[in-house]
């Protein structure tokens, strides 16, 4: 088995090649971050006991702003982070929701 090519540092890449690595080993890293959010989903639909819960637009815009924040404090531009968080909280909403529900239905 080939041992996989190092990953070069965005900032000394020279090819497209390297760049694509780099993606593309940031992308696994990216879904392994985001099974760890997915996990916090599922807790908090067997935490909460309202389904109505699952929607909470104060936490959304609070959510957003601290990632906004923490986007221009890192160097990442707001116009990437806000769109990117604002669809996942979207989708993960709906995750949530089919979790309390089959939560729910299993009991």
């Amino acid at each position: 088995m080939t041992k996989p090519a190092p990953i070069i540092e965005a900032k000394d890449c020279m090819t497209m090649t390297e760049v694509r690595l780099g993606v593309d080993a940031l992308d696994r890293e990216l879904v392994a971050l985001i099974v760890r959010r997915q996990a916090y989903m599922e807790a908090a639909a067997r935490i909460k006991t309202d389904r109505a819960a699952v929607y909470d637009s104060v936490r959304i815009e609070d959510v957003v702003s601290k990632v906004k924040a923490e986007a221009v404090k890192q160097g990442l531009s707001v116009d990437i982070a806000e769109p990117v968080w604002r669809e996942m909280i979207k989708q993960s909403i709906a995750y949530e929701f089919k979790a309390w529900d089959k939560l729910r239905d299993a009991g």
